[in-house]
């Protein structure tokens, strides 16, 4: 059953995925063209953020029921797999330096890295509190 979880969980992740690297696109082929940088990277953000917490909701009942230490599972699950698909993309396939990769995280020039990461891990808790 766990192990059912876990793939479940693995495949919505891997749409979501999906989703930011669209939404990464849509940032750099459209709104850098039409917003300054900072009012860029806010949409976006807060754009990557309702499509995360979107697909948790409409793919909630696919994952079953369950406790509250199910979906926190969940979350945490995204995050680890979210964290680990940024640092070796960037650090062992891409080759940017620690400071690169930490650049996100301080929110410079409107990026909200850090508030997707939060919805990242949130989404499974919060979408099974709304969908009661």
């Amino acid at each position: 059953m766990r192990n059912a979880l876990f793939l479940k969980a693995f495949l919505i992740w891997l749409g979501i995925l999906v989703l930011a690297i669209a939404n990464g696109i849509f940032r750099e082929s459209v709104l850098l063209g039409l917003f300054v940088k900072t009012a860029a990277f806010i949409l976006s953000g807060i754009l990557l953020c309702l499509c995360i917490f979107v697909v948790t909701y409409l793919t909630l009942p696919w994952l079953g029921r369950g406790s509250t230490h199910r979906y926190w599972a969940v979350g945490v699950f995204w995050l680890v797999l979210t964290l680990c698909f940024e640092f070796v993309l960037g650090y062992v396939i891409q080759g940017h330096s620690w400071q690169q990769l930490l650049e996100p995280y301080t929110l410079k020039d409107g990026n909200l890295w850090t508030l997707v990461l939060l919805v990242t891990l949130l989404s499974p808790y919060l979408a099974a509190k709304v969908r009661k």
